[in-house]
């Protein structure tokens, strides 16, 4: 399948875990502010069991998209994320230079 074109998009991705009968999240950047790893519109998609493809961070941040995706798979409802750290912290979570970063999690209809 990796020869695909597009295979790797994760709107793609998700679409066809979709239509395997999976049910998926769809985690997006839609703002950072400061030194951010990913831009605006990077996409993380997750399913039931916890697999995903792409990325919106990385570090912990990801993990804790992760996690929250899952609950929003459970319950339905969407959410709205925010992650920042101070400076000497950053690093450690992904969050370079004291980015903050803004997900909207969904659930993939």
């Amino acid at each position: 399948m990796n020869d695909i074109a597009g295979f790797d998009d994760p709107l793609l991705i998700a679409e066809g875990w979709k239509n395997e009968g999976r049910d998926v999240a769809l985690a997006t950047v839609i703002e950072t502010w400061g030194s951010a790893p990913r831009p605006v519109g990077s996409h993380l998609v997750i399913d039931g069991e916890g697999n995903f493809h792409g990325s919106v961070s990385g570090g912990c941040v990801e993990g804790a998209v992760i996690t929250e995706a899952m609950d929003v798979i459970g319950s339905g409802s969407s959410r709205m994320l925010e992650f920042g750290v101070a400076d000497e912290t950053a690093w450690r979570v992904g969050l370079s230079c004291g980015g903050r970063i803004r997900v909207y999690v969904e659930k993939v209809a």
